[in-house]
Order: structure tokens, then C-alpha cells, then sequence
């Protein structure tokens, strides 16, 4: 038998005796990428038509986002978020849980202004760009701020209008198919990476290339420094 048919039949008898939990630890991590996400939307249908509780442990972010009603991010045993997936994705509490889930940049500063929703942080190379307050409170305070590769957008006409934008100089463009992923210098980093649609007449950008990126400030959450 394939390892998919193993899979489910393992699941079939799991499922046989009408439990009311049910523990997978990593059960799909010897298979190949198709199969496996199959087996994510199949195992999370059986879930909602059963309704049988599912705790299941697994170290891919993409699996734990895909088939999760609720995610609890551990650290040295101790949960750092408990929250649906988008909420965790969207909004994360700390720095660790913006790193460990989902592709994120970070730029490291320290809060001029606090007002409201708003921090206004000074980056460690001297640009201000507005960011939301998460968990820090006080003027002077250190910061990393977080910012998620697909929110970030280079064309003028899709930025928002109160948007902080900064300098960026393209090192490598990847194309991945569905998406081209863009690897840029920003602030000091050169790990900076910026998500964009493969669509029809999308900008082809080209290392050495100097850009202006931004993104709205909802979509900058100024966090704990790690």
C-alpha cells in the first residue's frame, strides 16, 4: 500500500470506535506534498462531520494554519498565544509567535510616539515608519517591528494613503510560480522580503534596482525585541 492508503487506515481505525479525542502527533510528515495536503483537508472534514475533538501536534505552520480551529503556540512549555489561526497570523502577541508562524520581516527601533493605535518608531538606521502597539507602552522602548512579506506593496497606487514608506534596494528575485518573491535591503537588513502575485504585467524587478515599499500601519505591529 502507498503511504496515503497507510494513512488512512491507520485513520479508519483511530475513528472505528466513535472516540470522543483524538490525538495525532505529526501523522502526515513522511508524506509527499500533494498527498499531504490532501490528507490535511481530508482529516479536517472528518473532523467537522464527526464532531470529534482533534489535538494534533505538528511543527508545519501551513498544516497548523490549514486544518486548526484554535492553535496554541508553545515555548519552553509555556503557551505564547492560544487563538484561531487567523487571529495568531494576523495578530500575533509576541515576536516569537510572529517568527514561528508564517514567513515575517522584522526591523528592530525604538518608540519616538505612542498615541492611540499608533507607535511612531525610529528604525535602528534612522527612518520613522508608523506601526500598531502591541506590547510595548512607553516612549524609548525597544522594539521589532513586524511586518508580513504580502502586505508589503512597492506601487504607489496600492499603498494606503497614510503609509510610511521607505528606501529598498532589490538584491534577488525568486520565482516560485504563483508568486515572485523579492529579496531586498531594508533599514540594514538584507533578509527584507517583499510578496507579489505573479499576474498578468506584473513588474519584473531586477537586483540592484532601488525602490520605494510601504505598507499601512495596521499591518505593522510593533512587538517585544527578542
Amino acid at each position: 500500500m502507498s503511504g496515503g492508503q497507510q494513512q488512512r487506515i491507520a485513520l479508519a481505525r483511530a475513528l472505528v470506535f466513535d472516540p470522543a479525542l483524538v490525538l495525532m502527533d505529526e501523522p502526515l510528515g513522511a508524506l509527499d506534498k500533494q498527498l499531504r495536503e490532501h490528507m490535511q483537508i481530508e482529516i479536517k472534514h472528518l473532523h467537522e462531520n464527526l464532531g470529534i475533538t482533534v489535538v494534533y501536534v505538528t511543527h508545519d505552520q501551513g498544516e497548523a494554519l490549514t486544518m486548526s480551529d484554535r492553535v496554541a503556540v508553545f515555548n519552553d512549555g509555556r503557551i505564547q498565544q492560544l487563538a484561531p489561526p487567523a487571529d495568531l497570523y494576523e495578530r500575533p502577541e509576541n515576536s516569537f509567535v510572529a517568527q514561528f508562524i508564517g514567513e515575517n520581516n522584522k526591523l528592530p527601533g525604538t518608540v519616538e510616539e505612542l498615541s492611540g493605535d499608533r507607535a511612531l518608531v525610529r528604525l535602528t538606521t534612522g527612518e520613522l515608519i508608523d506601526a500598531t502597539p502591541v506590547n510595548v507602552t512607553q516612549k524609548g522602548q525597544k522594539t521589532l517591528v513586524s511586518i508580513r512579506p504580502e502586505r508589503v506593496e512597492f506601487k504607489p497606487e496600492m499603498m494606503p494613503a497614510d503609509a510610511h514608506t521607505i528606501d529598498a534596494e532589490v538584491l534577488e528575485t525568486i520565482y516560485m510560480g504563483d508568486i515572485l518573491r523579492v529579496v531586498m535591503r531594508v533599514a540594514g537588513s538584507d533578509d527584507f522580503v517583499m510578496k507579489m502575485r505573479n499576474t498578468l504585467g506584473q513588474t519584473r524587478l531586477s537586483p540592484g534596482e532601488h525602490i520605494r515599499i510601504g505598507w499601512a500601519p495596521a499591518d505593522a505591529r510593533a512587538l517585544d525585541p527578542v
